[in-house]
């Protein structure tokens, strides 16, 4: 996200990057394929999309972990306030890390992750300091490519697949509009 100077108060030339564009809020990446963004989601047990943010290609997974589970906002069936919190969450070994296991133990959200070899064997070398294994439910991480059956419904409107869209927001505004359809259908 671009940030706020002073400078950009100034005059409106004097805040451009070089080369005239204003990339760093597009979410367009650059990678061996060429231009690419990222679609980040969390999607509930039926492949339905609850969250979603873009960003550029090249960002790595882990770092969107919070942000995207920050924006998911459930609406009571009654009233009152939407549910922020999931019942648990599945993920494969690209969120395996500490910052993230303590953000899900914080907000008391029990979580099937899987741990990294290399963390295991750090783990143990350590011997009584490296802690205790984190808990790990077999039975619900089975139900982790919950998120990527998800993304391939979305990639099944051509707009979210091939990213025509020159600007970050047109392209969320196709990425929502076809998770609305998602939601409406099922």
């Amino acid at each position: 996200m671009p940030k706020a100077s002073a400078s950009a108060a100034v005059h409106g030339d004097a805040a451009r990057p070089p080369g005239g564009g204003g990339a760093q809020g597009e979410a367009l990446g650059r990678s061996r394929g060429g231009l690419t963004t990222k679609i980040h989601i969390a999607a509930e047990g039926h492949c339905r999309p609850l969250s979603l943010l873009i960003t550029p290609g090249q960002r790595a997974d882990c770092t969107q972990f919070e942000p995207v589970m920050d924006k998911i906002a459930v609406p009571r069936a009654g009233r009152g306030r939407p549910r922020r919190t999931p019942d648990s969450v599945s993920a494969d070994k690209a969120y395996s890390n500490r910052k993230i296991r303590a953000y899900l133990r914080k907000r008391g959200i029990r979580h099937a992750i899987l741990e990294k070899k290399d963390h295991k064997a750090a783990r143990l070398r350590r011997g009584s300091r490296g802690g205790r294994p984190p808990g790990f439910d077999k039975a619900r991480y089975k139900d982790r490519n919950t998120v990527e059956r998800a993304i391939g419904k979305l990639k099944q409107f051509r707009a979210v697949a091939t990213r025509y869209d020159k600007r970050g927001y047109a392209y969320l505004g196709t990425v929502t509009a076809a998770a609305l359809l998602i939601w409406l259908r099922s």
